[in-house]
């Protein structure tokens, strides 16, 4: 029986980067995780790629000689209270990179097809009063106060000005779980771009719109935007 020749460390390291600070947590799945992690004994390949699916990291990372380093790879998104990321979960990595390849997608899609440009990007700038810069957005989405006074409730509200903004020329990504899977839900307590709740969900859009009206992209606008940048 094969044994994987991988380092203890790297098996702790998965472990905390999934936000799994007690192994007891997992030795219902891999009763030999203390012995593995003490180096007294090594996982089957069979075992490592569980292990490796349990706490989302791709199993090719296990054999590195020491944890790779995993920077952001946007300076800028919304967290609770603005708290700094000192480690990014394999959540929020995840999603991360799917939105970046959608955004690719969609890039290239609409260079394909010559959609026309958005004529509101680049539209406001610093100088703008705020209410005038969200009247032109209310304005560009069509969800002014009778749009929004017509709706029964927040829901309808919200499907509507996704609708507004998808209609615009705007890429809008909406989740509440991990890559369509249902068993790894999205902590609103880690970031609030892909917000379950109302407000949340709201406020992510709309500030998309802002940085789009000053120029950006949201996903994100690194040539401006300072790399150890945090919540906008």
């Amino acid at each position: 029986m094969t044994r994987a020749a991988i380092r203890p460390e790297m098996l702790r390291w998965a472990r905390e980067r999934a936000g799994i600070h007690d192994v007891g947590d997992l030795l219902g799945r891999f009763p030999k995780l203390n012995a593995w992690e003490a180096g007294e004994a090594r996982p089957t390949l069979k075992q490592l790629d569980a292990f490796a699916q349990a706490v989302h990291v791709p199993i090719g990372s296990l054999f590195l000689p020491e944890p790779p380093e995993e920077p952001l790879p946007i300076p800028d998104f919304r967290t609770h209270d603005g708290r700094a990321v000192r480690r990014a979960s394999p959540a929020l990595l995840d999603m991360l990179y799917a939105c970046q390849e959608r955004q690719g997608w969609y890039r290239e899609f609409a260079l394909t097809v010559r959609m026309p440009e958005a004529g509101f990007l680049g539209s406001a700038d610093l100088d703008d009063r705020p209410e005038d810069v969200a009247a032109r957005m209310a304005d560009m989405l069509g969800f002014d106060v009778a749009a929004r006074a017509a709706c029964r409730n927040w829901e309808e509200a919200l499907r509507l000005f996704i609708a507004q903004a998808d209609a615009a020329g705007v890429l809008v990504m909406v989740s509440g779980v991990v890559l369509s899977n249902n068993h790894r839900p999205l902590d609103p307590e880690a970031f609030r771009g892909f917000d379950r709740h109302a407000n949340g969900r709201v406020a992510s859009i709309d500030k998309v719109g802002d940085d789009l009206l000053a120029g950006g992209d949201d996903l994100s606008d690194w040539a401006t935007a300072p790399q150890d940048a945090e919540v906008a």
